[in-house]
């Protein structure tokens, strides 16, 4: 099957839809397809073969974030151009309300579509808007996947349509056999992924919190670009010796930090229609401690695999993690029953269930 993949945002910058489409593309190779993804992208030393760059991207405010994206004629062009040349059986595209190169795919594409749709914000006036110009196109799309319930509800309100549930991917031998390194480790290890300067990730939070909690071995990694002077200096004297600020580091680095944890810390403010990085922190091996979002409230099935904290809220998110770190049995057996379940999320099943969504709407 020849298989047409769009990322709305730019490969330029590390994100969990760009992570998505790269391993979807890698898994669906492996299986013998011929695929090609467009995204916007500059940089094209780094990029796999298997991917088109578009051209330079531009930030657009998005979703509670700003998305690097790409419109235009420029892009249209491109768009079209792709398209006639690659001879798809199937378009996949990401994040179709997004004001980038898979809209731009749906009005042009004539070809099955299949679009996924990952913002989970029952109330997000992004969507609402987005409504109004995928409506009139919603008959290019031959099926909708949604990457959560959470994500699931928004679509049915804002949209419509019945879209079938299927979570974000990783490959989990990744980080379960990832190797901790034991420079990062003290004698307990918390860890952080996300940007820094984003503050719907809450790493100030976080920082708050660890500075209240006062053990000398404790070590917290933090993995993420952005400011690291400016993170640094939100902490105390006396405890800045003890984060380790990583910086922006690769998939395998990555792992291996998550490996060298005792504890995942994710204290999001909101924005999470999923959570793919508490899926790693769980696939290698380390306990969850997750703001009460509920997407994240999902992927932990309520607490059974990992623990919550509420929202925003700098004195719980230190109890909770206290308690944690001083309970070494319930540590084990959130980590014991989340390695179970987390094969669920696995690229060998995510892929499979993608692939029937294809031979849905392909007349092979």
């Amino acid at each position: 099957m020849k298989v047409g993949l769009v990322c709305p945002y730019s490969l330029d910058v590390p994100g969990g839809v760009q992570n998505h489409i790269k391993d979807l593309a890698e898994e669906l190779i492996t299986r013998g397809h011929q695929v090609s993804v467009l995204a916007p992208a500059e940089d094209t030393d780094e990029l796999p073969d298997f991917v088109v760059a578009a051209g330079r991207a531009v930030p657009v405010p998005y979703n509670g974030a700003v998305g690097r994206v790409m419109f235009g004629p420029i892009a249209s062009s491109r768009v079209r151009r792709w398209l006639a040349e690659g001879h798809f059986d199937v378009v996949h595209i990401h994040e179709p309300g997004a004001p980038s190169l898979g809209l731009l795919a749906l009005g042009a594409a004539d070809v099955p579509v299949v679009a996924t749709f990952h913002i989970a914000n029952p109330r997000s006036r992004v969507m609402s808007a987005a409504a109004g110009l995928l409506r009139p196109r919603l008959e290019r799309i031959a099926a909708r996947i949604a990457v959560s319930e959470y994500a699931r509800e928004t679509l049915v309100q804002h949209i419509g349509g019945e879209p079938v549930v299927i979570p974000n991917g990783l490959y989990v031998d990744r980080f379960r056999l990832a190797e901790p390194r034991p420079e990062w480790q003290g004698e307990q290890t918390i860890a952080f992924v996300g940007r820094l300067d984003d503050p719907r990730k809450g790493l100030a939070l976080l920082l708050d919190a660890f500075a209240s909690i006062e053990r000398p071995g404790l070590r917290l990694l933090v993995v993420g670009g952005g400011d690291i002077e400016q993170a640094r200096e939100r902490l105390p004297e006396q405890v800045r010796a003890q984060v380790c600020f990583l910086g922006p580091v690769n998939d395998v680095e990555k792992a291996r930090a998550l490996a060298s944890a005792d504890v995942y810390v994710a204290p999001n403010t909101g924005g999470e229609s999923f959570g793919i990085v508490l899926v790693e922190a769980m696939a290698a091996g380390a306990a969850v401690l997750a703001s009460d979002l509920p997407a994240f409230r999902r992927v932990l099935d309520d607490a059974r695999l990992g623990a919550t904290f509420r929202s925003k809220d700098v004195e719980d998110l230190a109890a909770v993690l206290t308690r944690l770190l001083d309970d070494e049995p319930l540590r084990h057996q959130l980590s014991a029953a989340a390695s179970v379940e987390v094969n669920r999320y696995d690229w060998s099943q995510v892929a499979t269930e993608i692939e029937r969504v294809y031979e849905t709407v392909v007349d092979l």
